[in-house]
């Protein structure tokens, strides 16, 4: 798993998505916020939340460059392993792993610091380990904010991803920033978007694969 992580990191930068391909196991993907105009980047970096369950901090944040944006796709908790290069399929379970801390994305119960919606942590023993918390099931057709037929999750179109244990959708919202005001004057996270998990699919709750490295077989 280091390996792999080391190698990702690498080409970071390298793959710009291809609007035609298809999402795989073992690809390392950035996913930009649509609501906040593809701007934000999903990041987790090894800090931990002052409130709440204390574990590791989940973002959006305005920064295409950095490998804090990388999460790799792979099997959920407690399912066979998903051999790297297979295409997602619309409705399958997945876990995102966040490259450079070997954590996993992950909701639970425990209010999120801003919105009062539910948190979004990265959580595991940094060797990609966790529980259900975990799981997210790929979401190809956004009830009414966009539609799609398609049998496997595609880099060019939105999708959702809804939590196994809780059924929220994570989420992240334009007006839902880190400020001075809620957050310090040295605020570390100053203008990051708060990330959530929501009980709505609405269109706050829309993500699209902007690029990342991406394996096939």
């Amino acid at each position: 798993m280091k390996i792999v992580s080391a190698l990702l990191l690498l080409a970071a930068g390298l793959a710009q998505a291809d609007d035609d391909k298809q999402v795989t196991c073992g690809s390392a993907i950035k996913l930009t916020h649509v609501e906040s105009g593809g701007k934000y980047y999903l990041m987790s970096d090894e800090r931990q939340l002052n409130t709440g369950s204390g574990q590791q901090l989940v973002t959006a944040v305005q920064n295409n460059k950095t490998p804090n944006g990388l999460w790799q796709v792979r099997e959920a908790h407690g399912e066979a392993v998903c051999e790297v290069g297979t295409p997602v399929k619309c409705g399958q379970m997945i876990r995102m792993t966040h490259v450079t801390t070997m954590n996993n994305l992950h909701t639970h119960g425990i209010k999120s610091p801003l919105s009062n919606q539910h948190e979004v942590t990265g959580f595991g023993g940094g060797n990609g380990d966790g529980d259900r918390g975990d799981n997210w099931k790929v979401v190809c057709d956004g009830g009414g904010y966009f539609s799609s037929s398609a049998e496997y999750w595609e880099r060019s179109s939105p999708i959702m991803l809804q939590s196994e244990t809780t059924g929220r959708y994570l989420g992240s919202s334009s007006s839902v920033q880190f400020t001075q005001q809620n957050c310090g004057r040295n605020c570390p996270i100053m203008n990051h978007l708060e990330v959530f998990a929501r009980n709505s699919n609405d269109q706050y709750t829309q993500w699209k694969v902007e690029m990342g490295v991406h394996l096939y077989k």
